[in-house]
């Protein structure tokens, strides 16, 4: 593994486990002032204060695992496939696939991420 994609897998997985462990001041960290966050039947989080917002009022997980399973650098791309384990708000649990695409500032922050599930359509 390349010393950059290293960097960037210990960075991806330092945001997992701070959303898995409900950190949410220092995921919301890792992000730009002007990021913006797309996410499947949501309206986009823009700023720091949409992403808190989401993890704090928006988000249906309660809690959970995430585990990655790769990690794939182009550019300022980082791609990573993964898979979550947890419970909803409503006690549902829930396992699913995920697909999660970041863009990288300068400064090693996330500008944009976008995160996709693997999920039949209805």
């Amino acid at each position: 593994m390349t010393t950059a994609l290293a960097r960037e897998t210990a960075l991806v997985q330092d945001f997992y486990r701070h959303v898995d462990s409900g950190d949410v001041p220092a995921l919301v960290a890792m992000f730009t002032e002007d990021t913006v966050y797309y996410r499947p039947g949501y309206a986009p989080a823009v700023g720091q204060e949409g992403v808190a917002h989401f993890y704090t009022h928006v988000r249906v997980i309660k809690e959970g695992t995430h585990r990655v399973e790769s990690v794939v650098r182009e550019g300022d791309q980082v791609a990573v496939r993964g898979s979550f384990e947890g419970v909803l708000r409503d006690g549902t649990p829930t396992s699913l696939r995920y697909a999660d695409f970041f863009t990288l500032a300068d400064d090693d922050r996330f500008s944009k991420r976008e995160t996709f599930f693997f999920a039949p359509l209805a």
